[in-house]
């Protein structure tokens, strides 16, 4: 069995966190990537993955989990909880949630959500959907410059969300505010002040989401907080496991969907051949979707800890051993698409990994596969041009989740 490459001259959180990686890291992707498809760094014990065929077996692998606590030397050892008792304290007590459990627990409590997900489900979201999408519309001006993202990617994810779970629009500038610290936890390593943020936001939204349980119990409603409420009362999920499921998927569904209509448009405003394309043939919109998860994903890393010791592509991952998928690289790996950093709305096979795969492939990827053809329809209909008014801004203030802070946009409103 070979080893995966050990390049003593990579500095991966280096890489990971320079502001220029951040705003484009496909080249520096590209030339890592050609030098093998999986590596490791002995400084961190971390197995970086960025080749497309290893990463599916990675990732599809029931030797492959997403417990950390099974990370040798990770959040949950002793060491760890005595030299950074604020990070345990984070990481423990985000712990109790469907992604990070593996085998029995994480079936346990993703099957008290998947109802919600299914394709009959999605069919009656996608009326409350259009409404919350035209209503922003609606705000936006006919003519002129706006924040495509402020104006509408952000705020559209977050109402519809909010509306599933009931929640008022009076909590939507609040949650936005919590979703943004926590969102950092995927980062892996956090500052000590991040860490301290995340847990102030982590405490308010739990206690937040438990007065809500405390005043809804006994309302029986047909949403996804009637749902946690019924699992909870019936014994399925413990108080600790309702609400930071709860949490987590206010979170990831709220920034999971504001990156993919915020990166899809850019890759449409930088390709107006795709653009008129699109125009001209809506057939095209499922395909263009999953081009833009391909081309632009809304994170960088995807991780897995081996809960076993697993062989991949003459590399053995050894039990316990953290593995970070490089999304980038792995959606434009040229041993599996053709003209692998063309932007195609129509590519026939795209078997892109932005969502996982497996076991844990993403619950709410539904959701924003609607979401986005509803938001990109809606917004093709109302303005018969859209182009960039102004330079895009990447954030910058987080490793993994990739989105645009503002897309400046010039609209004309068709006749």
């Amino acid at each position: 069995m070979s080893e995966a490459r050990r390049d003593g001259d990579i500095d991966w959180w280096s890489i990971l966190s320079d502001p220029v990686f951040l705003a484009d890291p496909y080249p520096v992707l590209r030339r890592l990537q050609a030098r093998g498809p999986i590596h490791f760094d002995s400084a961190s014990g971390i197995y970086f993955v960025l080749g497309h065929k290893a990463f599916s077996k990675v990732a599809k692998s029931t030797a492959m989990g997403r417990d950390t606590r099974r990370w040798t030397n990770g959040w949950s050892s002793p060491d760890y909880r005595l030299n950074d008792p604020v990070g345990y304290r984070l990481f423990s007590e985000f712990q109790p949630q469907m992604i990070s459990n593996d085998g029995e627990d994480h079936a346990r409590m993703r099957k008290v959500y998947e109802p919600a997900f299914r394709s009959q489900a999605m069919a009656a979201m996608a009326e409350l959907i259009e409404i919350e999408t035209q209503a922003l519309l609606d705000a936006m001006p006919d003519a002129g410059e706006t924040d495509f993202i402020a104006a509408y990617a952000a705020p559209l994810p977050l109402r519809v969300l909010c509306k599933l779970f009931d929640i008022p629009a009076s909590m939507d500038e609040t949650i936005s505010r919590w979703s943004a610290s926590l969102i950092r936890i995927g980062d892996i390593l956090m500052l000590p002040e991040q860490k301290l943020e995340a847990l102030a936001a982590l405490n308010e939204f739990k206690d937040f989401l438990r007065e809500q349980i405390a005043a809804r119990r006994d309302a029986d409603e047909d949403n996804l907080m009637g749902m946690a409420i019924r699992a909870h009362d019936g014994g399925t999920l413990d108080e600790e496991e309702t609400l930071t499921n709860l949490v987590s998927m206010l979170v990831a569904g709220h920034e999971t969907t504001v990156t993919l209509i915020g990166n899809g448009m850019l890759l449409l405003l930088r390709h107006d051949e795709e653009m008129a394309r699109l125009r001209a043939d809506r057939r095209l919109m499922r395909t263009a979707i999953e081009e833009f998860l391909r081309m632009e994903p809304g994170g960088n890393m995807i991780l897995r800890v081996a809960r076993e010791d697993f062989a991949v592509e003459g590399t053995l991952i050894p039990e316990g051993s953290p593995v970070i998928g490089l999304i980038g690289a792995i959606n434009r790996d040229p041993a599996r698409f053709d003209r692998a950093d063309a932007v195609d709305i129509a590519r026939p096979s795209n078997a892109q990994f932005t969502f996982g795969a497996g076991a844990h492939f993403c619950i709410g990827a539904p959701l924003a596969r609607l979401e986005a053809q509803i938001a990109f329809s809606a917004v093709l209909d109302r303005y018969s041009r859209i182009a960039l008014a102004g330079p895009p801004a990447w954030r910058l203030d987080r490793m993994n989740a990739r989105g645009l802070a503002s897309l400046p946009v010039r609209l004309e409103r068709a006749a």
